[in-house]
């Protein structure tokens, strides 16, 4: 029924539509993690609020799922 029906699903759609790259956070040398939600710039977040908005009311996703997604 859903296009995607889990948070990865949209997040991988998201890096993919949009061009944008994934953020890496060195935490010690050579050790590097993906960024968490609100270490991306703020036009960053928007762009993906904006995404799963567009999901939700075209109707590839659930409100569940549109309630609880998150950048990372």
């Amino acid at each position: 029924m859903y296009t995607h029906t889990t948070q990865r699903q949209i997040r991988a759609a998201f890096w993919n539509t949009t061009g944008q790259r994934r953020k890496l956070i060195e935490t010690r040398p050579g050790l590097y993690r993906l960024a968490m939600q609100n270490e991306y710039p703020a036009d960053t977040r928007a762009a993906f609020c904006d995404f799963v908005d567009h999901l939700h009311r075209s109707g590839e996703i659930s409100d569940a799922l549109a309630d609880r997604v998150t950048l990372r």
